[in-house]
């Protein structure tokens, strides 16, 4: 039987990511090779390796760069994004955003400058599927 389609950014999670829990605070600098799950808060910037996946409810207060992310909860500061970012309806951004492809969902709030650095135009989309997150 073939695989199912992985349309979404989400769905392609692989690697173990690291996780943090609806509830947990992170204050520091975040580094982390691979994929990165949030729930909670977190102070403080980020370097990202993999996917950055950040659920309603979480909150990020500083600069994050990650290769990918899809984010549906609050973002502070700055994101710089290597590859595609997917911003969901739930999101609210306070700072610049930069990815080289960009979807962002009716509802979604960013408050910056936007900077899509590869050759597809931003992307808008409505959300259908509840966030696994």
């Amino acid at each position: 039987m073939p695989d199912i389609p992985r349309r979404r950014l989400i769905d392609r999670l692989s690697e173990s990511p690291t996780l943090l829990a609806e509830g947990a605070h992170f204050v520091g600098k975040l580094t982390a090779p691979g994929a990165v799950v949030a729930s909670g808060a977190v102070t403080g910037d980020g370097e990202i390796g993999g996917t950055l996946s950040l659920g309603p409810k979480a909150r990020w207060e500083g600069s994050i760069r990650a290769a990918s992310a899809v984010i549906a909860g609050h973002v502070t500061g700055d994101l710089n994004i290597d590859g595609k970012l997917e911003i969901g309806a739930s999101a609210v951004i306070h700072g610049n955003v930069r990815a080289q492809y960009l979807a962002i969902a009716h509802g979604a709030i960013v408050d910056g400058d936007i900077n899509v650095t590869g050759e597809a135009a931003l992307t808008t989309f409505v959300e259908k599927r509840a966030s696994k997150l």
